[in-house]
C-alpha cells in the first residue's frame, strides 16, 4: 500500500483510462502533461506542453480541478495562477533537482549577502523561492527579459548555473550564478555525443540550455523544450540528435513521423540515465487515484502566493506576448 498517495489494495480489473475519463467529466477537471511525462500520460492529457504554458492555459479554462502530471513546482505555479481551482499532483514526491538545490532559507541568506543584486530566477524553483525573487524567467523568455535590465545592474541568477552561464556567454553579462544543476541534463556525455555525431554526421544536435557547456558547444540549436519541438518540425534533413529528456521525442514522432529522432547518450552510452526520475513517479494509476480522491492537493498560503505571483507577473509584463519566445505553447490533444 502507498498511503502517501492514497493507493491501497489492487486496481486490477479497473479500466483506468475509462475511469479517468469519467472522473475528468465528473470533477470538471483538466489534465495537464509536461513533455517529459511518459507517452501514455501525454496521450490522455487535455494539454501537453512546457510548465508555464500549461499553467496559463489551465487558468483560462472553466475547469474546477487541475490535474498536473509534472513535478511539484509546476503544480505550485498552476495554483499561483489559479487560486480558486483545486490543483492535484499524482505523486507529491515528484520534485526537481533544481528546486532541491535551492532551499528557500539558503536563497534568502544569499540574497541578504548581496543586497545590491536583483534576483532573476528560473521558474524551476519552489513557490517560496519565487516569492523571494524579483523576476521569474523561463528558458525561452530569459534573454528577452535580461535585455531590458541595465548592464550595470547586478543580478543573481538561480537555481540553474548552466542556463545562467549560457545566457551570460551569449549576452555578455556577468550574473552571479547559484550553483544548481538539473540531474537530467547534467548526465549527457560529451564523449558519447561525439561518437553519436560521428555515426550520424549530417544530423544536427538540439540541446536544452540546462545542458552543461560541453554539450551546448556541440549543439546546432539551443532552446526550450517547445522550441526544440518546433526545430524538429522545421529543420532540414530527416535525423535529429536530441539533448534533453527523451520523452519529448514522443511528440516529435507524432508531429513528423517520417523523421528520425535519437536521444543524446549519457555516460553509459544510452539515454536511459537521462529519463527524469521525478517525472517518472507519475503513473496512470496514481492519476486515477488523485482524480478519485482529489489528493495529493497543492495548498499555498495566500500571502506567499501573492508574493510568488508578483515575480511571475513581472516576467509576463517584461516578456509581453512572447512567453515563451520560440515556444508553441501547449499542444491540445483531446477535447474541442
Amino acid at each position: 500500500m502507498d498511503a502517501r498517495n492514497g493507493i491501497g489494495g489492487s486496481l486490477s480489473g479497473i479500466d483506468l483510462l475509462a475511469e479517468i475519463d469519467r472522473l475528468r467529466r465528473e470533477r470538471n477537471a483538466v489534465i495537464l502533461a509536461h513533455y517529459y511525462q511518459k507517452p501514455e500520460i501525454q496521450d490522455l492529457a487535455d494539454f501537453v506542453g512546457d510548465s508555464l504554458d500549461l499553467s496559463r492555459r489551465a487558468a483560462e479554462t472553466d475547469a474546477d480541478v487541475i490535474a498536473f502530471c509534472g513535478v511539484r513546482f509546476m503544480a505550485e505555479t498552476a495554483k499561483v495562477l489559479s487560486p480558486d481551482k483545486t490543483v492535484i499532483l499524482p505523486d507529491m514526491d515528484a520534485g526537481c533537482s533544481l528546486e532541491d538545490s535551492c532551499p528557500p532559507d539558503q536563497f534568502a541568506a544569499f540574497r541578504a549577502q548581496h543586497p545590491d543584486h536583483i534576483a532573476l530566477t528560473y521558474i524551476n524553483c519552489s513557490v517560496e523561492v519565487k516569492a523571494l525573487s524579483d523576476i521569474i524567467v523561463t528558458s525561452s523568455s530569459a534573454e528577452k527579459i535580461l535585455s531590458q535590465i541595465p548592464k550595470d545592474q547586478k543580478i543573481i541568477f538561480g537555481p540553474d548555473k548552466h542556463l545562467g552561464g549560457y545566457i551570460n556567454r551569449k549576452m555578455g553579462r556577468d550574473m552571479l550564478l547559484w550553483p544548481g544543476v538539473c540531474i537530467v541534463h547534467e548526465a549527457f556525455s560529451e564523449t558519447e555525443l561525439l561518437k553519436l555525431k560521428a555515426q550520424h554526421p549530417q544530423a544536427p544536435v538540439a540541446a536544452h540550455p540546462e545542458c552543461p557547456p560541453h554539450v551546448i558547444d556541440h549543439a546546432d540549436y539551443v532552446g526550450s523544450t517547445s522550441g526544440i519541438l518546433e526545430y524538429a518540425k522545421t529543420m532540414p534533413g530527416d535525423t535529429l540528435i536530441v539533448a534533453t529528456e527523451p520523452h519529448i521525442i514522443h511528440q516529435m514522432e507524432k508531429a513528423v513521423p517520417h523523421k528520425q529522432f535519437i536521444g543524446a547518450p549519457g555516460a553509459d552510452g544510452n539515454c536511459n540515465c537521462n529519463i527524469c526520475p521525478y517525472m517518472a513517479l507519475n503513473t496512470i494509476e496514481k492519476l486515477y487515484v488523485a482524480l478519485r480522491d482529489l489528493t495529493p492537493r497543492i495548498e499555498i498560503e495566500e500571502g506567499l502566493r501573492l508574493k510568488a505571483k508578483a515575480s511571475l507577473d513581472r516576467m509576463l509584463a517584461m516578456a509581453s506576448g512572447t512567453v515563451g519566445l520560440g515556444d508553441l505553447g501547449p499542444l491540445k490533444v483531446t477535447g474541442d
